[in-house]
């Protein structure tokens, strides 16, 4: 069967001292960093997301002077901004594909974005055959599960890698898993 790993935006807004900095990010950075470290070998497929997010615009409704965290963000992931680029202790020398997402637009899933050819994270997947993900990053309530989720529907078998993964409240963040386990996803641990 072949396998993929889904990393969801890693980035400096997302990590520590970032515009929507989620607390344990810069762990799952480095996390990250030591499983491909061990584990690269183990995919045909290795994706990763980023926000990037058009700099003359409000992105599609996406930012808001007065967000409410939760359909409205303050700016953050601006493309070609700090903030967009990848957490510097995530080495992504491994990584196959690069998905830029919610240019002009609100997106959460990585499944929304594209490649610098073109081409989605679907059509990735499929013409490499992949039938089964692992998915890390972050935030677990909000773009890890859209990713997830969309990879299920995509007919993809998803193990979520729980240590891996960081949320932006607990609450939300058990829910997220809750309703991922519930989808068909196996929760599990990198080890």
């Amino acid at each position: 069967m072949t396998r993929a790993l889904l990393i969801v935006d890693v980035q400096n807004d997302f990590t520590e001292g970032g515009a929507l900095a989620v607390a344990g990010g810069d762990a799952v950075a480095s996390g990250i960093t030591a499983y491909l470290a061990a584990h690269a070998g183990d995919y045909e497929v290795i994706v990763a997301s980023r926000d990037w997010h058009d700099a003359d615009s409000d992105n599609g409704g996406h930012f808001a002077d007065e967000p409410d965290f939760v359909d409205t963000w303050p700016l953050h992931c601006v493309a070609d901004s700090a903030g967009a680029e990848y957490d510097p202790l995530l080495v992504t020398d491994a990584v196959t594909h690069h998905i830029r997402k919610g240019q002009g637009v609100a997106a959460y899933s990585m499944f929304e974005g594209v490649g610098d050819d073109g081409a989605s994270v679907a059509v990735v997947l499929s013409g490499h055959g992949v039938l089964s993900a692992d998915v890390v990053g972050l935030a677990t309530d909000h773009c890890v599960r859209a990713s997830a989720l969309d990879a299920i529907a995509h007919g993809v078998h998803v193990r979520l890698l729980t240590d891996l993964i960081a949320g932006v409240g607990a609450e939300s963040s058990e829910a997220a898993l809750a309703e991922l386990a519930h989808a068909g996803a196996e929760l599990v641990t990198s080890s």
